[in-house]
């Protein structure tokens, strides 16, 4: 049985990284094909990024069971180098579209981010609160690995 999400989910997280860095992780898709995706062993298989208002972007990424996932959004706002927004769904549940922010601020030569993953209603297959550390954790790995 698939569990009700909650509404949204905030994560405040601190990257050991330059704004530039952590904003170029965002929205450079050779950047994103290193961290996207939470399976720790995943792999992303293409990454396509329009980043503008009104762009579009598509994710793909394999797991480590060779499960292909795929998402999608389009652009709301950006505020380059301190805000993203965009859509956000599963090319697998269609119609259960949901927002992403993102705001960055520099700290030094580290950057916070807040990170909100709001309007989730209905049902859904994903645990976002779980999926997302485990993909930020990734993306430390990235950040430290193009030191």
């Amino acid at each position: 049985m698939v569990e009700q999400s909650p509404p949204e989910v905030e994560i405040l997280h601190r990257f050991r990284a330059p704004r530039v860095a952590v904003w170029n992780a965002w929205t450079d898709p050779e950047v994103v094909a290193r961290w996207w995706g939470s399976d720790p062993d995943g792999v992303v298989t293409a990454a396509t990024l329009d980043v503008r208002v009104g762009g579009r972007f598509v994710v793909s990424f394999q797991d480590s069971t060779g499960e292909t996932h795929t998402s999608e959004g389009v652009y709301l706002h950006v505020k380059q180098p301190a805000e993203l927004g965009f859509t956000w769904s599963w090319v697998s549940e269609p119609g259960n579209t949901s927002r992403v922010n993102v705001e960055l601020t520099a700290d030094g030569g580290d950057t916070e981010m807040r990170f909100v993953h709001s309007e989730l209603r209905g049902a859904s297959a994903h645990d976002y609160a779980a999926g997302w550390r485990r993909t930020f954790a990734k993306l430390d790995r990235a950040l430290a690995a193009g030191r």
